[in-house]
């Protein structure tokens, strides 16, 4: 019996939502929301502005790097923080990542 498709975040990691899950901004509520089959999470500013950056193509360095830029913030912090909450994010089901070979 296989487990869950967890994946481990690193800074090489391109992240991106699975094809299950869409960010979107929830006109109601004013908020941005995940959206997946019977769950829906309400992501922090934050989070929502790093998981835009998550599209497949840049990895987790590449984010941290502009958002360090962006927030002329020490990168190795902003690295460690996105990490955790990708991680978080992951675990939960709400991320996957590209990888080299695709089938």
């Amino acid at each position: 019996m296989a487990g869950p498709r967890n994946i481990s975040v690193s800074e090489a990691s391109r992240p991106v939502l699975p094809r299950h899950a869409k960010l979107k901004y929830d006109e109601t509520r004013k908020v941005w929301v995940i959206l997946a089959p019977e769950r829906v999470l309400a992501p922090d500013e934050i989070a929502v502005e790093v998981l835009q950056l998550c599209d497949g193509k840049r990895s987790v360095g590449d984010v941290s790097d502009q958002l360090a830029a962006k927030y002329a913030a020490p990168r190795d912090a902003i690295l460690a923080d996105v990490i955790v909450m990708l991680q978080d994010l992951a675990d939960k089901g709400f991320l996957t990542e590209i990888r080299e070979k695709t089938s």
